[in-house]
């Protein structure tokens, strides 16, 4: 294992709030956690929250050095802080106050195909059982792989291919949509576009796209809505002004900044008007960043959620 120390990151609100559902605790009595990125898995010791160490099974992820590789995927060239401007501490001193714990929860910046698919697999269900799906997924069509640590062996699997999913049966990815037999058919489709280049989504990371662009090429695909594609428009292809509204942000802009909007339902108008509102709030181009942090916080000091 090569591993390196890892500083000013949230290593447990990034991890485990809602953008990313490859990560597993691991079961000891240290602070662990491990995942699988580019195929090479990778444990984070966390014990001391002020040093977490970061291990690898590679020297290179990504075609990168470790320290590369951590500071491109935590986002530890971002400042979480910048996403708030002077504007907006004035108008909500309160909410502000309440954000100082959250402000160094990073943007993970993950692959954009893995990303697509865990959040068409992610909906209207709880975290813990999302990964459980996402890891069945993994099982069932990535490649596995066996590494043997001080503790004994672990086997873990790299995420299955565009290809490997277009050609899987939507059938047997029944328990990875909580058995909705049409999500299944949706992501099977959904990776037959990008693996025939249909869907070329790294042409959507184009900064020079504008983000409505490629959040309707994005919508244009059989179960991926305005939610879904901002979100991978955020945690999958790093346009961090991209500004996903669930329950949650729809909960908190009314809660919060009174919004009038957040009293309806949430329609495509509606979740488009609040979104511009919202946009007006923080810096546009960490707009999604600043959401992100808001509903971990929101989730934490409101709701009181303890599954993650």
């Amino acid at each position: 294992m090569f591993g390196i120390n890892l500083e000013k990151i949230d290593i447990e609100g990034s991890i485990f709030s809602g953008q990313s559902f490859r990560w597993e605790r691991t079961e000891n009595e240290h602070k662990t956690c491990h995942g699988v990125v580019d195929g090479k898995l990778l444990i984070i010791e966390y014990g001391n929250v002020n040093s977490p160490v970061l291990k690898s099974t590679s020297r290179l992820i990504d075609g990168k050095s470790l320290e590369e590789f951590a500071r491109r995927y935590f986002s530890l060239d971002i400042d979480g802080s910048n996403a708030f401007p002077e504007s907006f501490k004035r108008t909500y001193p309160e909410v502000w106050q309440l954000l100082q714990p959250y402000l160094q929860v990073k943007i993970l910046r993950q692959a954009p195909f893995e990303t697509l698919v865990t959040f068409m697999c992610a909906q209207g269900i709880g975290m813990n059982i999302i990964r459980r799906q996402v890891k069945h997924l993994t099982e069932k069509l990535g490649t596995r792989h066996r590494f043997v640590l001080e503790s004994g062996p672990i086997v873990y699997h790299a995420f299955p291919t565009p290809e490997a999913l277009a050609s899987a049966d939507p059938d047997a990815l029944k328990l990875c949509t909580n058995n909705n037999c049409i999500r299944a058919r949706n992501i099977v489709d959904a990776a037959a576009a990008v693996a025939s280049g249909r869907l070329d989504l790294e042409a959507l990371r184009d900064p020079e796209m504008p983000l409505e662009t490629a959040r309707e090429r994005l919508c244009r695909e059989r179960g991926i809505g305005l939610k879904i594609a901002d979100c991978v428009m955020l945690f999958g292809l790093q346009r961090f002004s991209a500004f996903p509204i669930d329950t949650h942000v729809h909960q908190y802009l009314g809660a919060w900044f009174s919004f009038g909007e957040a009293l309806k339902s949430l329609t495509g108008k509606t979740y488009l008007s609040l979104q511009r509102r919202a946009a007006e709030l923080f810096d546009p181009e960490l707009a999604g960043f600043a959401g992100h942090i808001l509903f971990h916080a929101w989730r934490k000091e409101v709701k009181r959620l303890q599954s993650f």
